[in-house]
């Protein structure tokens, strides 16, 4: 097992707090899978919205899929102009096995953030 970092991003449709928790544990979800994760390979999370969401904390969604004992923190994303807009970022900091090539994930219009993993998705 080695430590690495996982990154991630979705973008919401509405800054209202049922779409920022759903799209939040949709990616999370969605990293944890395809990294083969349990909660307890987990280190910590960091969580950034752009400016535009602040109806929830994203960090509320991963403490509801059981990263409850993980240290979570939420920031604010610099505000870009022209940036992609209601968007949703993630760090996961975390042991896995050496041998699985990290699977960064990029939902919904975030994919346009790293069309360079496109293929890998």
């Amino acid at each position: 097992m080695s430590l690495r970092a996982l990154r991630g991003a979705i973008t919401v449709d509405a800054n209202e707090r049922d779409a920022i928790l759903e799209g939040t544990g949709e990616l999370v979800r969605t990293l944890m899978e395809r990294n083969a994760l349990e909660p307890t390979d987990v280190v910590s999370c960091i969580f950034t919205c752009t400016d535009d969401l602040d109806a929830a904390f994203p960090a509320e969604a991963a403490r509801g899929l059981g990263l409850s004992a993980v240290p979570l923190l939420c920031a604010r994303e610099i505000d870009v102009p022209g940036a992609l807009p209601r968007v949703i970022r993630l760090m996961v900091h975390c042991y896995a096995d050496e041998g699985s090539p990290p699977q960064h994930v990029y939902l919904r219009d975030a994919k346009s953030l790293r069309r360079d993993l496109e293929a890998a998705q």
